[in-house]
């Protein structure tokens, strides 16, 4: 009731307004009331112009509009109704014959759109100056001059307006340099952000630059992070593309920023002409690749959805998940063991898939070293039962998926998957299925990465524990690994063991202690950091081809293509059957050791010929000198 009171007061000024504009057309145009005619025609048609005024600022819902917020659309509507209303005057001046001088129409309609719209816009003024205002207003400055960057500050004034002020812009482009973008100045470039803070007093900076790449925004981020300012930062376009965020929403510099992976460029036509409209079948897909790869597949329209898994929890999980944003793709939920031929069997025979991604599979090192029996079930022998079904039912693509512990592995987790890939590529051409493997390292976030671990270290108060200071590690995100999987499953023309671009590879200590600043502490003073000793089956560093192995590039610059020797089907055959039989753990071992030759039941300790790539990733995440010197943290 009290918003049709409030619309009803607006319309009631604005017909008093609309009534004496006209006049004062008049008197602009001759100067004078007293123009013959003109004058005591205009009076009779008067009511005839406040009416088909008012009528088109209702058509166009000026009287629906909350005036405190108003802005570019708000004035766009004002102008569209009284151009419509100056046209419709107009012919029917036109047609009844009153002969108005063309002008009186256009100063009419020109007043009339001054008129109504600074009214708004005052009360506008005047509600916003009535607002309650904070003791303290924080001061932000904008990173990005650009479209962006002025969406984020029309947010602000309309939702924020009271609680921040925007002390200006930062952009690297000269040319914008002292231009004004939304009524706000750019004062500087990345270079200017420290003296801008302390001169202005700045308390929270927003980077607005969600197309930049890896490298600028992690640069940027670097530059930030030392003036101790709270820091958001708009989505990137990967993340507004995959649908996780808009880009209305901020969010805290998380480690995917530091690392500065670049965006996966796709070639999505290829992919969904193997996936749209097809039956497509997940195995583990309750992980955390799994469940990102179910994610990716099903924005491919794909027929039916297969989620398989042995954790009933995980399943039901993905499952609500994915008719909850995918409606139109039909889900099925599977709860099975991949290590249980007879059950793949029935899976298959009752669901006919057309695609398979293996992504089932034990991870853990240390356990699958104390656990090598499972390691063999699951890894080897379950892949190995999920491919021959996918050539009994004619599958059209299987892709597993691998890791780095596979190349010269030295564990028994990495062993086992590298005798998932032989086992993968000698089935290739025993049908019509085309086999691949795709091979990457570790994933920020899954739940085996070390990053969970050390926010649960964290959230206890430290300390965060490390195998070893020197220890490093190729990590990406998980979309991106999903995307990865999906495009070179796509591409796979059959026997390929396929290996993703990782970047550099990243030194554990410093990626802790960059995750311990992110939480607003600092590295050995509110959180410390132990070195507990290299596990069983840990290497100091991972790789993704062995010396002997090399590589191929394919049509995509970040998949590449291992140079594998072939197999020996009748030696893999005699180790798989030799697998079979029962055995103690050490039994277990040495076989796997016999069937996959590379396997080093050792520990490797040398990174010197990965140091200097190692030492350009460590220094963006963290001082160089971070050993024995501690860098204030923010609080974003």
């Amino acid at each position: 009731m009290g918003r049709e009171l409030h619309s009803l007061g607006m319309m009631v000024i604005d017909a008093v307004m609309l009534a004496i504009i006209p006049f004062i057309a008049f008197f602009l145009r001759f100067e004078s009331f007293f123009a013959g005619n003109y004058f005591n025609n205009l009076v009779q048609c008067l009511p005839v112009i406040v009416i088909v005024e008012l009528i088109m600022l209702y058509v166009f819902r000026v009287y629906r509009r909350l005036w405190r917020y108003a802005g570019v659309d708000e004035l766009l509507a004002i102008i569209t109704a009284f151009l419509t209303s100056g046209l419709i005057l107009y012919i029917m001046d036109a047609i009844f014959m009153v002969m108005e001088p063309r002008s009186i129409h256009l100063l009419n309609t020109s007043l009339a759109i001054a008129a109504v719209s600074g009214m708004r816009f005052i009360v506008r003024m005047v509600q916003n100056r009535h607002k309650q205002v904070p003791q303290e207003i924080v001061k932000v400055l904008i990173v990005g001059a650009g479209n962006i960057g002025a969406a984020i500050v029309r947010e602000i004034r309309a939702y924020c307006n009271e609680q921040k002020k925007i002390v200006g812009f930062i952009d690297d482009e000269p040319k914008k340099r002292k231009q004004f973008l939304n009524g706000i100045p750019v004062i500087g470039n990345r270079d200017d952000i420290d003296r801008i803070v302390k001169e202005q007093g700045v308390q929270e900076i927003i980077i607005a630059i969600p197309s930049a790449s890896g490298v600028v925004v992690r640069e940027i981020v670097r530059i930030c992070r030392e003036t101790k300012c709270d820091i958001r930062i708009v989505p990137s376009i990967r993340e507004v593309m995959d649908g996780r965020v808009t880009m209305r929403q901020l969010r805290n510099v998380d480690l995917n920023d530091l690392l500065g992976r670049e965006a996966v460029k796709l070639d999505t036509t290829l992919m969904s002409a193997c996936l749209k409209n097809k039956r497509v079948l997940v195995t583990g897909a309750g992980g955390s690749i799994g469940s990102e790869i179910c994610r990716q597949v099903a924005k491919l329209s794909p027929s039916e959805l297969i989620l398989l898994g042995k954790s009933e929890n995980n399943i039901y999980e993905i499952e609500q998940e994915m008719k909850r944003t995918h409606p139109h793709v039909h889900i099925k939920p599977v709860i099975a063991d991949v290590g249980n031929e007879k059950r793949m069997n029935d899976v298959f025979t009752e669901n006919r898939p057309q695609v398979v991604f293996h992504a089932a599979a034990h991870k853990h090192v240390p356990l699958m070293e104390d656990h090598p029996v499972e390691a063999v079930r699951n890894n080897i022998f379950g892949t190995k039962y999920v491919a021959e079904t996918s050539v009994k039912f004619g599958v059209e693509r299987f892709v597993m998926i691998s890791t780095d512990k596979a190349v010269n592995p030295t564990s028994v987790m990495g062993a086992s998957k590298r005798a998932a890939e032989m086992v993968v590529c000698s089935m290739n051409g025993k049908g019509t299925t085309k086999f691949a493997a795709v091979r990457f390292g570790n994933v920020l976030g899954s739940r085996g990465s070390v990053v969970p671990l050390f926010r649960r270290q964290i959230a206890r108060g430290g300390p965060i524990t490390i195998t070893d200071p020197e220890m490093v590690r190729y990590f990406m995100t998980i979309p991106e690994a999903a995307q990865l999987v999906l495009q070179a499953g796509a591409m796979a023309q059959g026997g390929e063991v396929f290996v993703l671009d990782m970047g550099k590879p990243v030194k554990i200590y410093d990626l802790a202690c960059g995750l311990i600043k992110l939480t607003g502490l600092k590295p050995h003073e509110d959180i410390k950091i132990e070195f507990s000793g290299l596990r069983p089956g840990e290497k100091l560093y991972e790789e993704l081809l062995s010396d002997d192995e090399g590589q191929s590039s394919t049509k995509h610059e970040k998949i590449f293509v291992a140079n594998l020797k072939a197999n020996d089907e009748k030696k893999l055959l005699a180790g798989l059957a030799e697998l079979r039989k029962d055995g103690t753990p050490e039994e277990i071992i040495n076989r796997i050791a016999n069937l996959v030759p590379t396997y080093q039941r050792k520990n490797i300790g040398s990174t010197t010929n990965i140091k200097q790539d190692v030492t350009e990733v460590a220094s963006s995440l963290e001082d160089d000198k971070c050993y024995d010197k501690v860098i204030p943290s923010t609080n974003s």
